[in-house]
């Protein structure tokens, strides 16, 4: 006789050395038709996608920044504005600085764009395919507004989609009718008329800021390779031409910037030295006058020649004299200049001055005021760039005044010396008329503006030279260029995510559907958490209710083989008693897993193999065996005889079934107060007994065993124990209770019952039960 075993494993879910990866894909290709449908629906969604999704192409262009370093070297180079090195990083800032970008956005009139309307998707034009004017400058665009442009045989019909305002053209053309519109149309000749009748066109005008901000968003701008120094641009649009025009545009925009910046040196160079023109041409006429009248009155005409070799001495010093005179003419120049300047002026650059510290620093500075005025524009006044270099600026105009300084203190300490060597040459010369000297000075003068007045005349040339043919800032690599296909959307790329989407979406759905399923399905779910109960059948869904009771003895339904095979199995776990009957006690863990479905046809199917069998319902809270012989709830039954001591139980039976002459059923009888104190006053233990002597079995439909203790109270009396299980319907954490109930040897020869395998969420057999069992306070 077999006897309950202690499960020694203390877990209710025993982890499983491996998964049954087989069991596991068999799981979910039973739901194959949901994936075919998933599959099939992406990719519905992935052709209609591919098919109206505007089409986006990418635009690139190349250019190489150019190093001035590396350009065409003039008669002079003082006058040309150098960089040392380039900063591809500033050089993207500037490319796609607001102004830089407004500049194109004005020129191209981005902030007007054009749609071609079709019955799907609207497409973006470069421009419309007929004659437009804009009669609104793009500074005069306040907001947004939109208009449809109708191509109709009698004309165009142009509606204000923000009033809703229609209005017609006749002859296709609005230049010959007055309007308040911003634009101008006409489409011309009688081919581009039938054309475009039919067709809907849209014209939307944005206010210029937002424009700008948008375009400038869309412009992505990379450096090619680390020591190169090229450029690529990038720009995504629905119009190949439209992207072609921008990126055309903003490189021309960004050439003529920089050698605009380039030119600026040699415009202020040249503006300065034609200022001093018009002084140094009055001195210039002042001194000659000056000259001819000392001549005039003093009758001077020829030196004599015994003063010819004196003279020639102090001539040598007076040259001397004369160019440390020029050199501190030109530094009082420069000096003026920086005083007269602020700190947003150039300064002259190399006009003669042989210093080469202060020419470096005067070029120095020039170049610091440029780069802040870059900055300061692209990046604004509080810019960190701009406030270094306001900085520098400073301390480079402090050094080139110190420099200045000393340069005309070392010339005045020069020119002291070459006059006191002058007079000690007088002496030799003293015989010379006094006329005579002042006559040299008179020259010396002349001499000196000459001179000053011929080097400001050659810079002002170069200046002039270098102004004229200023080299490009950059060098064009690539022009734009679009690509022969769409980068979005990626047909392949699509269709694959489809794929992928088709197959995830219903498996993940599944996989939570069986991660969150608790249910109890089949034979195999009970095994894998109790492993020492055995399982001695599995029943069928039986969706028909008229089909629920073994009836005919001679069913060969599936029904029918499955209580035969389980009448079979249960002589396996009944111990080998002899000359008595065999009591079979068929409970359940909730009701509504099949107990008295169990047990009334497990009744039948023993019957119909000839034996004598009693079915007792010992439900007494809520008896269901009435319901399967159309007898009547509160029809007399076990209850009366546990009550009534002078009630004889084998006056309760009753024939359920007409082809089962060897079947009796003892109902359960009306409900009483105290089910639990019936069923163990004894007289149950009693009728065991005296049925086992007329029956050969035994089958007791009883409580279940979670909520109330009346099988408790008499599971001693039976010789084994079906456990119902019901499949979709039995929660897996309820099998610890009745694993439990095994373990601690209260439920005898306990083997379970599989009920209902088959069944789905929303069916059954019909019971509609659920947790509340419904009985009333025990006694």
């Amino acid at each position: 006789m077999p006897t309950p075993t202690q499960n020694t494993n203390p877990y209710f879910f025993q982890e499983e050395n491996s998964i049954d990866l087989k069991s596991e894909i068999r799981k979910y290709v039973r739901f194959w038709p949901y994936f075919v449908v998933a599959i099939l629906l992406a990719f519905a969604i992935a052709y209609f996608y591919t098919r109206y999704a505007p089409r986006i192409y990418q635009t690139t262009a190349k250019i190489k920044i150019l190093d001035e370093s590396d350009g065409l070297e003039l008669l002079t180079s003082g006058f040309v504005f150098k960089r040392s090195n380039i900063n591809l990083e500033n050089e993207i800032e500037i490319l796609t600085s607001y102004r830089i970008i407004e500049q194109v956005v004005r020129q191209l009139q981005l902030n007007t764009t054009f749609y071609e309307e079709g019955q799907i998707q609207t497409s973006q034009l470069a421009h419309l395919p007929f004659q437009f004017e804009q009669t609104i400058a793009p500074d005069s665009i306040v907001k947004s507004s939109s208009y449809q442009i109708n191509s109709l045989d009698n004309g165009l019909e142009i509606i204000d989609l923000r009033t809703e305002k229609s209005m017609l053209f006749p002859d296709h053309n609005t230049f010959s009718t007055a309007h308040n519109l911003p634009f101008e149309i006409a489409v011309n000749g009688k081919q581009q008329i039938n054309e475009s009748i039919g067709k809907k066109y849209i014209v939307k005008f944005s206010p210029l800021k937002p424009s700008v901000l948008s375009l400038k968003s869309r412009i992505a701008i990379e450096a090619i390779g680390e020591m190169s120094h090229l450029l690529q641009l990038t720009i995504k649009s629905e119009s190949t031409e439209w992207s072609e025009n921008v990126l055309n545009t903003l490189i021309e925009v960004f050439d003529e910037d920089g050698i605009n910046d380039r030119r600026m040196v040699s415009k202020n160079t040249r503006d300065f030295i034609d200022d001093r023109f018009v002084d140094l041409a009055k001195e210039l006429d002042s001194v000659e006058i000056d000259k001819k009248e000392f001549k005039q009155d003093n009758n001077l005409v020829f030196l004599p020649n015994d003063a010819e070799l004196g003279l020639q001495r102090k001539t040598q010093s007076e040259e001397e004299v004369f160019k440390i005179e020029n050199q501190l003419s030109l530094a009082k120049l420069v000096s003026e200049a920086l005083i007269k300047s602020d700190d947003k002026g150039l300064l002259p650059a190399n006009i003669g001055i042989e210093s080469g510290g202060i020419n470096a620093l005067i070029t120095d500075y020039n170049t610091a005021v440029l780069e802040r005025d870059k900055y300061r524009i692209s990046g604004g006044a509080n810019n960190p760039m701009v406030k270094q270099l306001n900085a520098t600026i400073l301390d480079l105009r402090s050094n080139i005044n110190r420099s200045l300084q000393s340069y005309i203190n070392q010339l005045d300490m020069s020119l002291n010396q070459l006059e006191s060597r002058n007079s000690r040459l007088s002496g030799e010369v003293s015989r010379l008329p006094e006329k005579e000297k002042l006559l040299r000075a008179i020259e010396r003068q002349q001499n000196i503006k000459e001179s000053l007045y011929l080097i400001l005349l050659q810079k002002r040339e170069e200046a002039a030279i270098n102004f004229a043919i200023t080299e490009p800032s950059v060098k064009i690599v690539e022009y734009a260029l679009s690509g022969s296909g769409p980068i979005s959307p990626k047909t392949n790329v699509i269709y694959a995510a489809a794929i992928l989407a088709g197959l995830m979406i219903p498996f993940g759905a599944l996989y939570l559907f069986f991660m969150l399923d608790t249910k109890v399905h089949d034979k195999k779910d009970v095994e894998k958490l109790v492993t020492n109960v055995p399982i001695l059948g599995e029943i069928p869904l039986v969706k028909d209710k008229q089909s629920l009771v073994f009836k005919n003895p001679n069913d060969h339904s599936i029904l029918a083989e499955s209580f035969r095979i389980l009448s079979s199995n249960v002589n396996y776990v009944l111990p080998p008693i002899k000359n008595e009957g065999k009591v079979i006690f068929c409970t359940s863990t909730i009701k509504g897993e099949g107990k008295t479905f169990v047990s009334m046809n497990l009744s039948l199917a023993l019957s119909s193999l000839n034996k004598k069998v009693l079915l007792i319902g010992a439900d007494l809270r809520n008896p269901q065996i009435h319901n399967y012989i159309d007898k009547k709830k509160n029809d007399v039954g076990l209850s009366s005889y546990l009550h009534d001591e002078k009630v004889d139980w084998k006056t309760l039976l009753i024939k359920g079934f007409d082809e089962h002459p060897r079947h009796d059923i003892l109902l359960s009888g009306s409900i009483p107060p105290n089910p639990s104190h019936l069923l163990a006053n004894g007289r149950f233990e009693q009728l065991i007994e005296e049925a086992k002597d007329l029956y050969e079995y035994i089958i007791v439909d009883t409580t279940p065993t979670i909520l109330v203790t009346d099988t408790m109270l008499i599971s001693s009396l039976a010789d084994a124990t079906l456990y119902m299980v019901r499949a979709n319907f039995t929660e897996k954490d309820l099998l610890e209770f009745s694993k439990n109930m095994h373990a601690s040897g209260k439920l005898k020869n306990m083997a379970y019952v599989i009920n209902a395998v088959g069944s789905s969420k929303s069916k059954g057999y019909g019971y509609n039960y659920g947790y509340g069992y419904g009985y009333g306070k025990t006694s």
